[in-house]
């Protein structure tokens, strides 16, 4: 142990001998064993360590070079230096005979205490000196050995590389991680290690040089590594730069964690994020939509107040179905049971005719706000509003398209609205985009509604190798709200065929750059907008503010095509449809300099890059907030003209 006190063995057959040395060596840190005879000096030699022994040459039964050549003889004894004690002259063969044995040193008696302790301390600091070597040792030892024990052990990938970028150790764990053996990687240079991607190996071997070089030592680095079995994986290395003597780097230790699932968890968290932060915005824009449109048709605050909290209540079942499916697909039919549940149709009064369909989760939201207008309507104006009228709802699927009947029959006669509706225009504005036909007929023994619905909508339509054309496809918008029965949609129907845009309003007849230059009045601006509520709420503010509103588009393709035929002046886009980005609307607005601004759930991050100067108005929005966004793209117009 380190504090232990440093042993001397003294063997004199005379005691006094024995006092007198204890009084001369006297020193710090040492101990003196005495022993009177060679056979308890053996006794001694096999119990302690002794840094040296003092040795009377002349004793009775066994001499000092007898006990010394015993000490030689056995390994435990055989470095311990040996100083011969003699009263007597000696001369030079018993001098000889006494180095043989292992002596190295003769000291005559009556002894000079001066000399002796000059000589004992040499060999008690040789002795310290070599138990702090045998402790650094066995310290190094633990060392290199919890070292071989961490990185065999370790979930790490551990190896070192010398000032040569030669790689020194290679660990188990090393083996495990990235696939090959030690064998035969010890020895290899970075330059060729199989490992490094050819494209990553320079910077690699640049940042390993700069840390060699530096006078911290330490780094975390971000390098991709290539697996024996040909994987690509992203790597996190802690690199640590390991000193010579001398001071400078030696050498330097890595320790690499796989963070490829990690890199690709973050990423879709950060994705999901967004989606999230995207879809709660965009909730709440089309809450804001329903509340301002809602009240601009109200007769009153309380008939306002019944209707938001009906819709609001479709709206959250409708949620609730979708989450029950982790927001995959709705049932027809368990929207209608929703319906039922609320109270807006009574069961006993409701006749259903259709099979059940999965309804994709944009139409589901769209369907449960179309069904609570449409009993909602029936309550207050319709069968519903007496005791004995009923309502039948029917639906077939043809292909990718639905077509859906409500029917009533036995209420008070009908008479057609003078003027137009909430419930109407979201009915017909909430699918007209998505090339759907509605018609609703006002025949005095009851309203009849029936809407030919595509399933697949927007950027979700799939394409189609079938060579006919569908005939509702083929329908131009202005003439596409007729009664389903008049024209059924075929059984095999073209989805990648998009429905043709909403009416636009015609070019100013003078270019642009030449024409007086369009005020806040009269410009014309794009809607590109998935979500029919906030796409109205969006046209309102417009034409609020003497805009034309032209669309809405609710797919890249819609909005490309209404881009190269009716040349909008301004246009504010959703910063996603239906999960498809809007980076190519962007780009061909762009490549005509036509301005326009994001209207979006996402963050500016999860916009196109390309365009992140671009105006961005956060959902939901308030009126004030679109004129001014509208203000400055026109601003925008003025300034380039100029």
């Amino acid at each position: 142990m380190p504090n232990e006190p440093i042993k001397i063995l003294a063997v004199d057959d005379i005691q006094e001998n024995l006092v007198a040395l204890e009084a001369a060596l006297d020193q710090p840190g040492v101990e003196l064993v005495t022993a009177s005879s060679g056979l308890d000096a053996l006794e001694y030699l096999l119990k302690d360590d002794f840094a040296l022994a003092l040795l009377d040459v002349q004793m009775p039964g066994m001499d000092g070079f007898e006990l010394a050549e015993l000490m030689r003889g056995t390994e435990r004894t055989r470095g311990i230096p040996i100083i011969f004690l003699t009263a007597v002259a000696t001369d030079e063969r018993r001098k000889f005979r006494g180095f043989e044995a292992g002596a190295v040193d003769y000291l005559l008696k009556p002894l000079d205490i001066t000399i002796l302790n000059s000589k004992v301390a040499v060999f008690v600091e040789l002795a310290r000196q070599r138990r702090e070597i045998a402790n650094q040792r066995d310290e190094l030892g633990a060392a290199l050995g919890r070292l071989r024990a961490y990185g065999d052990n370790s979930l790490l990938a551990t190896l070192e590389v010398d000032a040569n970028l030669r790689i020194l150790n290679w660990f188990k764990g090393a083996e495990r991680t990235i696939g090959y053996h030690a064998q035969d990687m010890i020895g290899l240079r970075l330059q060729d290690a199989p490992f490094l991607l050819d494209e990553d190996r320079a910077s690699v071997q640049d940042a390993i040089r700069a840390l060699l070089a530096s006078e911290g030592g330490r780094a975390v680095q971000d390098h991709r590594f290539r697996r024996a079995d040909g994987a690509r994986r992203e790597g996190e290395w802690y690199a640590t730069a390991l000193p010579r003597s001398n001071g400078s780097h030696g050498s330097i230790m890595l320790s690499m964690i796989d963070v490829t699932e990690r890199r690709r968890a973050e990423r879709t968290q950060r994705l999901l994020i967004g989606e999230l932060n995207h879809r709660v915005k965009n909730t709440l824009a089309t809450v804001q939509a329903i509340c301002s449109q809602g009240f601009r048709h109200a007769r009153s605050p309380e008939d306002f107040q019944e209707a938001f909290t009906g819709r609001i209540q479709a709206l959250s079942r409708a949620h609730s179905l979708l989450s029950a499916t982790t927001w995959d697909s709705a049932s027809l039919r368990h929207l209608i049971a929703d319906q039922v549940a609320i109270g807006a149709i009574g069961e006993d009064r409701l006749r259903l005719s259709g099979p059940d369909i999965d309804l994709p989760p944009e139409l589901a939201l769209r369907f449960s706000l179309i069904l609570h207008e449409l009993a909602t309507n029936a309550h207050k104006y319709g069968a519903l509003s007496n005791e004995t009228g009923t309502v039948s709802l029917s639906w077939t699927r043809e292909g990718e398209w639905i077509s859906l009947c409500w029917q009533e029959a036995g209420g008070p006669p009908v008479v057609k609205p003078e003027r137009r509706g909430f419930g109407s225009s979201l009915i017909e504005g909430s699918l007209a985009a998505d090339g759907a036909r509605i018609h609703a007929d006002y025949a005095p023994e009851g309203v009849r509604w029936d809407l030919m619905v595509p399933l697949i909508t927007g950027s979700e339509c799939a394409p189609c190798d079938e060579p006919e054309t569908a005939a509702l496809a083929d329908v131009p918008a202005s003439d596409a709200k007729v009664c389903a029965e008049e024209a059924p949609a075929p059984a095999h129907v073209h989805t990648s065929t998009p429905p043709e845009p909403l009416p636009v309003p015609a070019p100013q007849s003078e270019p642009a750059q030449t024409a007086a230059l369009p005020s806040l009045d009269n410009l014309r601006i794009l809607i590109v907008e998935d979500e029919p509520l906030v796409a109205m709420e969006l046209a309102m503010e417009i034409e609020d503010n003497g805009g034309i509103a032209i669309g809405p588009a609710s797919s890249c393709e819609q909005a490309i095509g209404i881009i190269e035929q009716a040349h909008p002046d301004l246009a504010l886009l959703d910063g996603n449809l239906n999960g498809e980005r809007i980076d190519p609307v962007a780009d061909a607005l762009a490549a005509q300099d036509t301005p326009f601004a994001f209207v979006s759930g996402y963050d500016r991050q999860h916009l196109p890059a390309n365009h992140g100067h671009r105006p961005m108005l956060a959902k939901p929005f308030l009126g004030r907030e679109v004129h001014a966004v509208i203000a400055e793209l026109a601003h925008e117009i003025r300034n380039t003209a100029g």
